[in-house]
């Protein structure tokens, strides 16, 4: 029976009379709330957030995260921490103003479009092989021939295995003697397709940029945001997450003008 069909029910069993006496008001409310999670749409979540801390990876130049405990309940009776960080900390969205200078800011994101489709593309096993690795066309074509063709309105999802590194920030870095960076991302051709042959909103990733670590220009950024999509940086667990069939709500931030921030994103099926 459908959630919808349940509530009916419920209200039918429970009289006027009923819900005027005896206090079975509450009771009325707490049985139409159960029947609406038994009616859920689905089973499982799997939270894709890392916890946001002074200890975590920062791409080069960042300021570490601040936290600042103001007033404790020992002291003051309440509990409550000043917090300073950097917009792209953590598992964040990257909002297209972030790479384009007409692009939305993160506040101003349809709110739509922080729910969809979720697609993981696995390219575990050659970023096992290559740091350097990237998502291309065809690995979206090879995704599609096995699972349908990408949703529109999805997510695209990158998992490279990357987050094995995460409490490592040298590792996650992976900078060399030079300071280039080592990790994988989308390759410029695969954002391209996704942008003119696609109906996304947009793609995220388990690493530290969409971008892979040598990359000097961000073309994946730039075309990715230029086009008004946005992109998840610093993924997790998407290896508990089936290829296709899920859904992700992304916990956007709306702080004014946000180039990004911090989300909560969770997928569930």
């Amino acid at each position: 029976m459908c959630a919808p069909l349940v509530m009916e029910e419920v209200a039918k069993q429970i009289s006027r009379r009923a819900l005027l006496g005896a206090g079975l008001g509450l009771l009325a409310s707490r049985a139409v709330a159960q029947a609406q999670v038994q009616g859920k749409a689905f089973s499982r979540a799997v939270d894709l957030t890392h916890e946001l801390s002074p200890e975590i990876p920062l791409f080069p130049g960042a300021e570490p995260m601040r936290i600042t405990t103001l007033v404790t309940v020992r002291q003051n009776g309440y509990y409550g921490n000043r917090i300073d960080f950097w917009e792209h900390s953590g598992t964040h969205m990257d909002a297209p103003a972030h790479f384009a200078e007409r692009g939305l800011t993160a506040e101003k994101l349809p709110v739509e479009t922080l729910i969809a489709p979720l697609a993981v593309i696995h390219i575990h096993e050659k970023a096992a092989r290559n740091p350097d690795a990237q998502v291309t066309v065809d690995d979206i074509l090879a995704y599609e021939r096995q699972h349908g063709r990408l949703p529109k309105g999805a997510l695209v999802a990158m998992h490279s295995g990357w987050e094995a590194r995460w409490r490592d920030p040298k590792a996650f870095l992976n900078q060399d003697a030079t300071g280039t960076l080592h990790f994988p991302g989308f390759s410029p051709e695969a954002a391209e397709f996704l942008v003119r042959e696609r109906e996304i909103v947009g793609v995220g990733v388990d690493t530290l940029s969409l971008d892979f670590g040598p990359s000097k220009d961000f073309k994946a950024h730039v075309t990715l945001l230029g086009a008004g999509k946005y992109g998840l940086e610093n993924l997790a667990n998407l290896a508990q997450v089936p290829p296709a069939g899920t859904l992700i709500f992304v916990g956007a931030p709306k702080h004014r003008g946000a180039s990004g921030g911090p989300v909560r994103a969770v997928a569930v099926w």
